[in-house]
């Protein structure tokens, strides 16, 4: 799945462009011709974002959840293994189901079945809710005649999913309530604690150490300028979010998350253990392994690993084995390094990185 800026015409002349997530090219301009819109140009890659750019329509918009997610395609699995007609499947689901945004998107599923359109493709134009990941899965399903084990393999790969991000959840509990605690306790300190000292300090008249008197400086600054204070962390919260929005300080930021202490190494290790699950059911349903790798990247929550894993697929394109590749990449463990080198040697690699999934959840 990829991503084309376009740029073209609506039904009354007027200006069109934008982005859109399509397999191929030819996709992409399907899919605006359905829109109503008539492509003159289309070009991969997305344009570079503004610093100031923010999706308040992705903010204000719930998700589906993925225990949602799970349960519809489980449900969908049983019908497909029995027998049931898919549009007839489909519309069975959305009439049951529960979630708005989902039972919006079954219903043009739906209505894009009847007018002959494939499933993959029909799910490809709600990707907020079918991720490039899904759609390809889906995709892989059609083309073998085996939709139900797609959407089995699906099922167990977003229950995985939800496993893991629990496991996170609890990791990061108690590195959360340190640093909380930590910063309430230095306001306490400052803004309670200090002021008494401060005043006795003024009454006895003596010379206090420098590392006291910046000690009061600062309790000082907290309780006649908080305003001030506020107004600076606002704006500093304001530069961070505008420098995280660039794909440059995406990349840094995520880079420097995986370094900081305690909790870098937790997200460090449910990234990768999300890139080789993934990874692992691309490569078994059949999906072309440079292919399978894009897929992978996207996956993950982190633009510097994934930067990391695209520049694998270019050396894997170039000739370059797996193995070799992620050994350049530099964020791999020796122990799992050898484990993919094996899984090559062997035909094995899907299973081997299904095994390197485990490793890194059990760490």
């Amino acid at each position: 799945m990829a991503t084309f800026y376009y740029q073209g015409r609506n039904a009354d002349g007027s200006k069109a462009s934008g982005l859109v997530e399509a397999a191929t090219e030819e996709l992409a301009a399907e899919m605006l011709l359905n829109k109503g819109i008539v492509p003159t140009s289309i070009a991969q890659g997305a344009a570079e974002k503004s610093a100031f750019d923010f999706n308040w329509k992705a903010l204000l918009t719930p998700s589906v959840p993925l225990e949602v997610l799970v349960i519809f395609c489980r449900q969908m699995f049983s019908l497909t293994k029995a027998g049931v007609p898919l549009l007839r499947s489909m519309r069975g689901l959305a009439q049951n189901c529960h979630n708005k945004q989902l039972k919006a998107a079954l219903d043009s599923v739906c209505n894009e079945l009847t007018n002959g359109r494939n499933l993959s493709a029909s799910m490809q134009l709600h990707p907020a809710i079918f991720s490039p990941l899904f759609v390809s899965m889906i995709q892989v399903g059609e083309n073998t005649g085996r939709l139900d084990q797609a959407l089995l393999q699906l099922a167990g790969y977003y229950e995985q999913e939800v496993e893991t991000r629990k496991r996170i959840k609890t990791a990061m509990r108690y590195p959360t309530f340190v640093i909380t605690f930590v910063l309430l306790a230095m306001f306490i300190l400052n803004v309670k604690v200090i002021p008494q000292f401060t005043s006795m300090f003024s009454r006895f008249g003596v010379d206090l150490p420098l590392p006291t008197r910046i000690l009061i400086t600062t309790s000082d600054f907290f309780v006649n300028y908080w305003g001030l204070l506020l107004g600076i962390i606002v704006g500093l919260l304001f530069a961070f979010r505008a420098w995280v929005n660039t794909t440059n300080g995406r990349i840094r930021w995520d880079h420097l998350r995986l370094r900081m202490p305690i909790v870098g190494d937790i997200v460090n290790r449910a990234q990768l253990s999300r890139f080789a699950r993934t990874f692992s059911l691309m490569l078994s349903a059949g999906v072309p392994l440079n292919q399978s790798l894009a897929l992978s990247a996207e996956a993950i929550d982190n633009k510097f690993l994934e930067q990391r894993i695209l520049e694998m697929k270019s050396q894997i394109e170039s000739g370059v084995a797996v193995s070799a590749t992620a050994i350049n990449a530099n964020i791999f463990t020796p122990l799992v390094i050898q484990m993919m080198s094996v899984g090559e040697e062997t035909g094995r690699i899907d299973e081997l990185l299904l095994e390197v999934s485990d490793f890194y959840d059990r760490e």
